[in-house]
């Protein structure tokens, strides 16, 4: 048997970087679908997010294969993906319009928490007493960042709790997906499942933009799809469990853009809350890597 082949030692800095840049790219997507949703239809916003990323990685793909992308074996899977990701687009930039970026951005981080009780729910993976009381880590970081919400009667903090619910399960998906055959369909259909159902509703909710916001909806789909490109070559470089924690760069990212752009506080609960969401995390991330095989 050959020795297992690990990537070049330069490759994992790289690999870092594009991580961390990806993070702060989907972090700036989010700014700029939060400025849109506020002028803007949230529909509109989102189709515009929806079928700049799709344009993009049509063409990426139709350079690299032909049509052959468009083949796959679990259409049902695929669609349900889709389907997963956009709600939880549609609950993100609506509760935006409500809600801080910062907020908002550090709630949906407790998808990657989920996934570790829904692997163990829905894919039969074995989870310690570690995992599990990191979880409850993640909860109790949610609870202390929406509380002060429900108390001044805010029911939107709920929302971008509803997005990291379908998020873990779009991440959940995305495991069962994980064929090579699949690959670049699964990329063409996280996006384009959306564009398609929301440009039949476009023309219902269709308001003029202005030129500057003109602009930023082509932006907006640019920053998706250069995050998501950003992400795949890191994750050609090295392991996905490796690079796991620099994905937090996204929340850092949107909490100097809540500050900056939209003149947001950074209140006390938040910043605890998300400190014990990124520590339960990070925490099931080390966990992970510890795991032999």
């Amino acid at each position: 048997m050959q020795p297992q082949q690990h990537p070049a030692v330069p490759a994992l800095p790289l690999a870092i970087l594009l991580t961390i840049a990806a993070g702060l790219c989907l972090s700036v997507m989010d700014a700029i679908g939060k400025h849109l949703a506020e002028g803007l239809n949230v529909v509109e916003a989102v189709w515009a997010r929806y079928a700049g990323h799709t344009v993009v990685i049509t063409v990426y793909l139709l350079r690299r294969s032909g049509l052959r992308f468009l083949h796959t074996r679990r259409p049902g899977l695929q669609f349900a993906r889709a389907g997963t990701l956009f709600a939880a687009t549609l609950l993100m930039y609506t509760s935006l319009t409500f809600v801080p970026l910062a907020d908002a951005t550090a709630i949906q981080f407790l998808a990657p928490v989920l996934v570790t009780l829904w692997s163990a729910l829905f894919l039969g993976e074995r989870i310690g007493i570690h995992r599990i009381l990191a979880v409850v880590a993640g909860f109790a970081g949610v609870v202390i960042i929406v509380a002060p919400g429900i108390s001044l009667a805010n029911p939107a903090l709920f929302l971008p709790l509803g997005v990291a619910f379908a998020v873990s399960f779009y991440f959940i998906l995305t495991r069962m997906l994980a064929y090579p055959e699949e690959q670049d369909f699964t990329q063409f259909a996280t996006t384009a499942v959306g564009a398609a159902v929301l440009s039949c509703a476009l023309p219902f909710v269709w308001e003029t933009p202005g030129l500057a916001d003109a602009a930023l909806m082509c932006a907006i789909g640019m920053a998706g799809a250069l995050g998501h490109f950003l992400l795949i070559s890191a994750f050609s470089m090295a392991s996905a469990s490796l690079l796991s924690p620099y994905l937090y760069a996204q929340v850092f990212g949107s909490a100097l853009l809540s500050v900056a752009w939209f003149g947001d506080p950074l209140s006390a609960p938040m910043l605890a809350g998300t400190a014990l969401l990124v520590g339960s995390g990070l925490y099931i991330w080390w966990r992970e890597r510890r795991r032999p095989g």
